[in-house]
């Protein structure tokens, strides 16, 4: 994330006009949204706010189509996995952290269940057939990962997950991981927030407005149009 990194730390007026470097014609289209299949195993979470980490590659996008999402109360962008002398965005920028970009989204599940949260990630927001890489950024920071925090999301994980494979809607395999949850560890407070604060940052313009756009059209009953601040 070192490019788009570098570009948030200019004043508005400059960042709005910078140009993307000119990725490959494959990459971006990696980004399109998929219709992914609707989970055939509802999560059964009970009552009460329950919590689940994402990981799929940059976590302002990630974070920014959750706190659009109904049901959701709290996106917070942090690192998940390796240890907390590592957990700084400057550290784990270099990919040999075992960290990984990631989200925590706490969501109360009579709104919003854990598996619709899924087919919501996999469809607007992670390509689950690239290993270690999301859009135009590479290194292990970036994987798609899931890390439930309950034996019922775990199940559901694992069954969407192979549900996805044999749907035919991706032509490479999934390669998306079930991680055991280790440690979160919240990011710098620039990061939190981001695309509210910076809506003209050449990064966020280019590559997550669209994700929440597709989450709009996509999955209108799902969308809520303000986005919520930690």
């Amino acid at each position: 994330m070192k490019r788009h990194f570098l570009a948030a730390m200019v004043p508005l007026a400059i960042a709005s006009a910078i140009v993307i470097p000119s990725y490959s014609q494959s990459a971006a289209a990696l980004e399109r949204p998929v219709a992914a299949p609707a989970a055939k195993r509802f999560a059964n979470e009970g009552n009460g706010l329950k919590t689940a980490v994402f990981a799929g590659g940059c976590f302002w996008g990630v974070e920014a189509v959750f706190s659009h999402v109904k049901g959701v109360k709290s996106a917070v962008s942090g690192y998940h996995g390796g240890n907390a002398a590592t957990a700084t965005y400057e550290k784990t920028n270099t990919g040999v952290t075992g960290h990984a970009e990631a989200v925590r989204v706490v969501y109360d599940p009579k709104i919003v269940r854990y598996d619709q949260l899924l087919q919501i990630f996999f469809s607007v927001t992670a390509d689950p057939t690239l290993r270690n890489r999301q859009g135009p950024d590479r290194g292990s920071q970036y994987r798609a990962a899931l890390v439930p925090l309950s034996a019922e999301q775990r199940k559901v994980a694992a069954a969407y997950l192979k549900q996805m494979q044999a749907s035919g809607k991706w032509s490479s395999p999934i390669v998306t991981e079930i991680e055991a949850y280790k440690k979160f560890y919240k990011a710098e407070t620039y990061h939190q927030d981001f695309m509210v604060k910076n809506p003209r940052h050449g990064y966020i313009v280019r590559w997550d407005k669209p994700k929440v756009a597709a989450l709009k059209a996509m999955y209108p009953s799902h969308y809520r149009s303000t986005f919520i601040r930690n």
